[in-house]
């Protein structure tokens, strides 16, 4: 029995963020790549055409909350991390802190972002935005 492109898929959806982000790492050791070198890429001909960078930010629509550094306050940061990402369980969440820098969560609006920025920085977090 082979596996479908679908099975695969299925697969992905069920995986918490940590899981994820650990099949992410391994796949870029297993084939020598990395997820982010394409971000890098594109990014680089926009600046050397002269446009300015509020331009292509003006246009970014979705937005990567990354979690840099905790801070004091490690517990009411989990606790948040567990409300942003619904589903994500107090393990998951533990890890996903502990392993800073990590990113929370992906595909965000500007709305979403900024609230989410503030209330982990309330807490002490360094929180990024991508």
């Amino acid at each position: 029995m082979s596996v479908t492109k679908e099975d695969v898929i299925e697969y992905l959806k069920n995986l918490s963020v940590i899981e994820l982000s650990g099949l992410v790492k391994e796949l870029e050791e297993v084939f020598g790549v990395s997820a982010a070198a394409p971000v890098a890429v594109a990014a680089q001909p926009a600046a050397a055409g002269g446009e300015a960078p509020k331009d292509a930010a003006s246009e970014q629509t979705e937005f990567t909350l990354v979690l840099s550094e905790v801070g004091p306050q490690k517990i009411n940061i989990i606790k948040e991390i567990r409300a942003i990402v619904p589903g994500l369980g107090l393990k998951e969440a533990k890890d996903l802190v502990e392993g800073a820098p990590q990113t929370v969560k992906e595909g965000l609006s500007k709305e979403d972002v900024e609230k989410y920025k503030k209330q982990l920085e309330s807490f002490g977090a360094k929180v990024e935005v991508k």
